[in-house]
């Protein structure tokens, strides 16, 4: 399977969960007819929570489409909060979507950040990883489709600048220290986000627009900007962002 690379560049954050959600629908379709079920790491933060309302309540365009009792939930990152925390990523998920559809409760694989020890928290996810997969030493899962938005200063998931966690290539999960926020987090790591069937950026916002462009047209600087380093080998990557992202992009002006 060769790699697809594509950015597409939409008029604001309305329209890009539009996209989102027919990717979502597209893939989870795809997935279920070839292997019968459909995988997902999801992303936390602001961007995404219109598209995981969209998919609850557009029930012509959207609900009805996807076969919800076949999708697997997983989390790309989460913080060190229980799971009922206002910033919780798992919270605002099962608010905006998985509260409102019929997945079977077995079907969310959610990181049990509630745990003091975050670097257990990490290792547990990794073996339900492992387990899920069926993975062999060595092997890394392959999701479907992994969801991710872009903060600011260029970080994704929880690989935040200058954090050990860029760099991983062992682990399938990791529990970084983030010194600016002066907190662990989990993550699935560079080789798991890399090895997915397709990789989706949402990106939204006049503030993302200076690490937006570093990061598609920039030298490569994965230490200053870790959403460099999500290029799959083998997978589709494509970066849906909105005009005010997208204001200082070659291809804009």
């Amino acid at each position: 399977m060769l790699s697809v690379f594509d950015i597409q560049v939409v008029t604001n954050a309305e329209e890009l969960s539009l996209k989102a959600a027919e990717e979502f629908v597209h893939r989870a379709e795809e997935a279920v007819q070839a292997r019968g079920i459909f995988t997902i790491a999801l992303a936390g933060g602001s961007t995404p929570k219109s598209l995981y309302t969209l998919l609850a309540t557009d029930t012509a365009s959207f609900r009805e489409q996807v076969p919800w009792n076949k999708v697997h939930f997983f989390w790309g990152d989460e913080r060190h909060v229980p799971p009922d925390h206002p910033d919780s990523n798992y919270r605002m998920v099962q608010e905006r979507l998985l509260s409102q559809v019929p997945v079977p409760p077995e079907n969310v694989h959610r990181i049990l950040t509630e745990n003091p020890d975050l670097g257990k928290a990490a290792h547990e996810y990794e073996q339900v990883l492992r387990d899920f997969f069926e993975l062999h030493e060595g092997k890394w899962p392959r999701f479907d489709l992994v969801l991710l938005g872009m903060g600011p200063d260029g970080h994704t998931a929880s690989l935040f600048p200058g954090t050990n966690a860029i760099h991983e290539q062992t682990h399938l999960v990791a529990a970084p220290w983030i010194e600016k926020q002066n907190t662990y987090r989990v993550t699935l790591t560079p080789p798991v986000l890399n090895n997915a069937l397709c990789t989706i950026f949402l990106v939204s916002g006049a503030e993302k627009a200076e690490a937006l462009q570093a990061v598609l047209e920039g030298n490569p600087e994965p230490e200053r900007f870790p959403a460099q380093i999500i290029r799959p080998k083998q997978g589709t990557l494509l970066w849906l962002v909105d005009q005010a992202a997208a204001r200082l992009l070659q291809k804009q002006a």
